[in-house]
């Protein structure tokens, strides 16, 4: 049968069974919708728990010395110079990056103008030393090093601390919203040895200080700030704490695949790994994907039903066209012929209902997206966009409403082709 021919039958059956043929698409979309809806939801949020809420990065590896270990007893399980080289030298590590705890307390107090409101505050200040090859992309102003005694402090503040802030603290104290760009270059005094909840841990002289913001990091001290190594262990040996163990080390492993084989050996030396962040990720992640799947789960069987309405309604179409299917077998007509007009009437059903289906899908988003934008408050870490769409999402929903009505039309499509024209003719 040319095809030609067969885009005509389909188009006569299709017009003279059209109430059939919507209700049909009508069930594919909605199940089609569904899913894509669903799918493009989870996407979405798993997004932004994994860019946003928990940025991690897949080659990365936090070492922490043991807290009470029997290593640790007997002098070992500790992150010294020797230790950091033994961890740079491990087969699969790409670079290793120190950090180092300002291992006394310290306070913030401003009095003045900030970005044109008045600000008085006090607070606890915790600082990190890190080294400078670590943040070295985020750093926008001069260079991420110890400038001396007297001079003032780079500092790196989390980009998480800034969402946090302009999306609760600042509305509640009718406070500027910031952007990193803005705190490049604002100084802020620092007072070392000094603390407003504990102040009996701080003993000795205090030291003051200026810190001044250079950028702001994924990677940066979520509450407190990120200086350079070297001005963490000037600090420590002013006030003659341990200037000679680090607090932790990042490695960079050269391929995420490395990252198993790596774990395991940092264990073997006595030390842990700090993966407190990534396992919230893959919490929160993991509960998201359950969800998602349920709920995908949910509109499969809806297809699941949306098939089985069009092979019910084929098998009634094909009852009722049995003698036009036997005077078609009669000119010449072929049971494969019989079988591709009836699975060619189910494909346009099928690919009409998946695409009215994913459309309508990306319309709700977007419309939820809108609703969300302008009614929903402004919480931290909100997106622009709740859902995400890659193409392989729309195109499979398309094909997914022709699977199922090409699944749906087989059992009709093969009685069809079994018609014996003679006793159908006779009646």
């Amino acid at each position: 049968m040319r095809l030609d021919a067969l885009s005509r039958l389909v188009r006569l059956s299709l017009a003279r069974e059209r109430k059939g043929a919507f209700f049909s698409a009508f069930g594919v979309a909605m199940g089609v919708g569904a899913l894509v809806f669903f799918l493009g939801l989870g996407l979405g949020v798993g997004r932004v728990i994994r860019e946003e809420i928990f940025p991690t990065d897949a080659r990365l590896v936090d070492v922490v010395p043991p807290a009470v270990s029997l290593g640790s007893l007997l002098g070992g399980g500790k992150l010294d110079a020797p230790t950091v080289e033994r961890l740079r030298a491990l087969p699969g590590v790409e670079a290793a990056y120190r950090k180092m705890n300002v291992r006394v307390p310290a306070v913030t107090r401003y009095d003045g103008v900030f970005f044109g409101s008045r600000l008085r505050m006090g607070m606890e200040v915790l600082a990190l030393g890190v080294e400078p090859a670590l943040v070295q992309g985020d750093v926008q102003l001069g260079e991420f090093k110890d400038a001396g005694e007297g001079q003032p402090i780079p500092a790196l503040v989390s980009t998480r601390l800034l969402e946090l802030y302009n999306k609760t603290f600042a509305p509640a104290r009718k406070l500027p919203q910031l952007s990193a760009n803005m705190l490049v270059g604002f100084g802020f005094p620092v007072e070392f040895n000094r603390s407003y909840v504990a102040a009996a841990s701080a003993s000795g002289p205090t030291q003051p200080g200026q810190a001044q913001v250079v950028g702001a990091s994924d990677r940066a001290l979520l509450a407190g700030i990120t200086i350079p190594l070297d001005a963490a262990v000037r600090l420590n040996r002013a006030f003659g704490m341990d200037a000679e163990h680090y607090s932790g080390v990042t490695l960079v492993a050269t391929d995420p695949s490395r990252v198993p084989a790596l774990v395991d050996a940092v264990k073997g030396m006595g030390l842990e790994i700090d993966d407190q962040e990534r396992r919230m990720a893959e919490n929160s992640g993991a509960a998201v994907a359950l969800t998602t799947s349920a709920l995908a789960l949910l509109s499969l069987l809806i297809c699941l039903l949306a098939a089985v309405n069009i092979a019910h309604a084929l098998s009634a179409s094909v009852r009722a066209r049995a003698r036009e299917i036997g005077v078609m077998q009669a000119v010449g007509a072929s049971r494969a012929d019989i079988r591709a007009i009836v699975l060619a009437e189910a494909a346009v059903v099928g690919l009409a209902g998946g695409a009215a289906g994913t459309g309508a899908a990306l319309l709700l988003a977007l419309g939820v997206n809108r609703l969300a934008a302008g009614s929903l408050p402004n919480f931290p870490f909100k997106p622009d966009s709740f859902f995400s769409f890659p193409w392989p999402v729309v195109v499979g929903g398309v094909v997914l409403g022709l699977v199922a009505a090409l699944a749906g039309a087989y059992f009709p499509s093969r009685r069809a082709a079994a018609t014996d024209p003679a006793r159908t003719l006779a009646g």
